[in-house]
């Protein structure tokens, strides 16, 4: 049964586009099949959006906000720098869910695309910052904080890349601990 329902804002049909990238990248966002999904017929998606690029466009500035630095606000505001990298490990790892597709890597596969590119450096340079910024106030020279930043990022996204397929993850208590012994400086 499809209901054109005036509430379904444009919000709804990025998190619905979001949601399609995660599962299968920008191939798996068509207008159509959101359309079933969300129960409503292709109008709706009209009444928002002229076409699918709009609509990817708007869906990547949405999770570039999300998760770029907007999404590391709270995080950001945590005045001290071991409390801020604990608290932000620990929201990663419990974040990364083993077998849950993830927006970040299924756009990995889409990185020619420059509005991928643009989103995806976004929200990268957001991360690397916020890392760098607290390494350097844990009394790190610049150039180590960078490093070690990259570092700790790197195996952020590696804990997504494993989930992917890996149902048996450890707990995300004991990688929270884990990440903590090993990116927090003595």
């Amino acid at each position: 049964m499809v209901n054109d329902s005036p509430r379904l804002s444009a919000r709804d049909w990025t998190r619905a586009a979001l949601k399609a990238i995660a599962d299968g990248g920008l191939a798996a966002v068509r207008v159509e099949p959101l359309a079933q999904k969300l129960g409503v017929t292709k109008g709706s998606f009209y009444a928002h959006f002229r076409n699918r690029d709009e609509l990817i466009t708007a869906a990547l500035a949405d999770w570039g906000r999300s998760h770029g630095e907007a999404g590391l606000a709270e995080y950001a505001a945590i005045a001290d720098p071991r409390q801020r990298l604990r608290d932000l490990l620990t929201a990663v790892v419990r974040a990364v869910q083993p077998l849950a597709p993830s927006v970040h890597l299924s756009l990995l596969g889409d990185r020619n695309d420059p509005r991928v590119k643009e989103a995806v450096s976004r929200v990268n340079r957001a991360r690397l910052d916020l890392l760098t910024r607290t390494y350097r106030e844990l009394g790190l020279p610049p150039d180590q904080a960078a490093h070690r930043a990259r570092v700790a990022y790197a195996a952020i996204l590696g804990l997504l890349h494993l989930a992917q397929t890996d149902a048996d993850s450890p707990s995300p208590d004991a990688l929270a601990d884990a990440a903590a012994a090993i990116f927090l400086p003595s």
